[in-house]
């Protein structure tokens, strides 16, 4: 007789939030405390964890399933992580991040430096829908340009990320846009817009902190400026064709390319400035650059350490940092453990205010748990997308929520697969950015707020108008007709 496959196991709610604790404090105690890199201390949880379902009866198969299906979407997120490795190493070698960097000295005002770099990530985010892409080309330039200016690596970054993230909230060209639309079916403009009255507030409270802390931290030296300039400009390419990497990359944002290709693009068009203006650059060492990153050897010790990066090997760190920290997150799941404590939020959603927070809360807490952006909207929206069809609630209030639940906070989280890219890229330990990155926690905060407010007295402005929560239902634009009857018989019988 055929043995029965034993069920998976899931476990209950106060296991799950005792795993949690645990779990949390093993991680805040190790790396926070005794400021561990991230991969051993999540390397350590994923093996009590490991160990632990098992002890409970789950078998190794479903165990390496659920690390498997944890890692899986991770996998496109790491080839990025190696494409922009390349790209770095590239735009170093061709003079394009050089060529940025000698033109911001030139323009950029000291006082005005950090409002700036956060307003031209925002735009390039805009543009080019991604903040990994913004981050790794704009982000690099600015970073060397802050440290010669004279202000800190971490507030620098903080400006850096934040403006990445705005503009990756508000590009059509976004995959977090498109993915939070299209898993709610809402229209991809009424989602911008709707993102955009809670944007404008973080944005400029974002701005006016980023312009104190420009005033009162930086102690520029106009002539070291000057020196590493003139430094750059003898050392590297420095030229308008040196910028023809970026208006490709431009161009492919613009005819909405994706990532990958665009990347790849990218980079063979700084190769190709680097053989037109070296023809000895053989095969040999464009392998080296492209693995081993960028070497710069110039009589300045300072535009060394700016000039040097990049390149495949410089980008494993981080690659293994997301591989354990997402098999910790497919555990989490296979076992039950995060859609138990999400699902035990749901009788206390009874209101607009109350279901945004909790909307938001899940979201970020998939996000401490699993560290993967994508899950962290995946995973609320499906839990909560009945809850806002059930009150009426227009589901461009999930769309917003799922964007800054998910995308903003995953940047604020050491293992996610933002902190992490952030953090290698830019070279700053993420819990020194962190703190710096205002937009990234004043969105998600003005999104809860906005919840209490301005969204639930349009909802009861709605409800009086329409006359009960079964018409708002039947009105609703997002819904079809088959949700619609699912939100309708699920009303409590009056």
């Amino acid at each position: 007789m055929e043995e029965k496959k034993k069920p998976e196991i899931h476990f209950s709610l106060i296991e799950s939030m005792i795993i949690m604790v645990i779990m949390f404090v093993i991680l805040g105690t190790m790396i926070i405390g005794m400021r561990m890199s991230p991969q051993i201390p999540i390397l350590f949880v994923f093996t009590l964890l490991m160990f632990y379902g098992h002890f409970r009866k789950v078998s190794w198969e479903d165990i390496f399933n659920g690390i498997t299906e944890g890692i899986t979407p991770g996998i496109i997120p790491v080839l990025i992580f190696l494409m922009i490795g390349l790209l770095v190493s590239s735009w170093l070698a061709s003079g394009t991040i050089a060529t940025i960097m000698v033109i911001g000295f030139k323009i950029l005002s000291v006082k005005f430096f950090l409002p700036t770099v956060f307003i031209i990530c925002g735009i390039v985010g805009i543009t080019v829908g991604s903040s990994f892409t913004t981050v790794s080309t704009m982000g690099i330039a600015f970073m060397g340009i802050g440290h010669i200016l004279g202000f800190s690596n971490a507030l620098t970054a903080g400006a850096i990320v934040s403006g990445a993230l705005l503009g990756n909230n508000l590009s059509p060209l976004s995959d977090t846009s498109n993915l939070t639309t299209g898993l709610t079916k809402v229209n991809l403009y009424k989602h911008l817009f709707n993102m955009a009255r809670t944007i404008a507030p973080s944005a400029i409270i974002a701005l006016a902190l980023y312009f104190v802390m420009g005033n009162a931290s930086h102690t520029a030296d106009l002539s070291r400026i000057n020196e590493i300039s003139n430094s750059l400009e003898h050392s590297f390419a420095v030229s308008g064709w040196s910028l023809l990497p970026i208006l490709v990359l431009l161009l492919l944002a613009w005819r909405q390319v994706p990532a990958i290709p665009s990347l790849l693009l990218g980079t063979i068009t700084a190769l190709i400035l680097v053989i037109v203006r070296d023809p000895a650059y053989g095969v040999t060492r464009i392998s080296a650059l492209l693995m081993n990153g960028n070497i710069a050897k110039t009589p300045s010790h300072t535009v060394n350490e700016l000039m040097t990066g990049g390149g495949i090997t410089n980008m494993l760190g981080s690659v293994s940092l997301i591989i354990v920290a997402l098999a910790l997150g497919g555990l989490l799941i296979k076992f039950g453990v995060v859609h138990t404590l999400i699902d035990s939020i749901k009788p206390y959603v009874n209101s607009p205010g109350k279901l945004i927070l909790f909307t938001e809360m899940s979201g970020a807490g998939v996000n401490l748990m699993v560290g993967e952006q994508y899950l962290s909207i995946i995973l609320p929206g499906t839990t909560f997308k009945s809850s806002y069809d059930r009150l009426g609630l227009d589901r461009k209030y999930l769309s917003r929520t799922l964007a800054t639940g998910g995308a903003d906070i995953n940047a604020l989280v050491p293992w996610g697969v933002s902190g992490i890219f952030f953090s290698g890229t830019l070279n700053v330990d993420a819990l020194q950015y962190i703190p710096m990155a205002f937009y990234t926690y004043i969105n998600p905060i003005m999104t809860v707020l906005a919840g209490f407010t301005f969204v639930t007295w349009r909802y009861r402005k709605n409800l009086a108008k329409a006359g009960s929560v079964q018409a708002l239902i039947q009105d609703s634009g997002e819904m079809d007709e088959e949700d619609k009857a699912k939100a309708l018989k699920a009303l409590p019988i009056k």
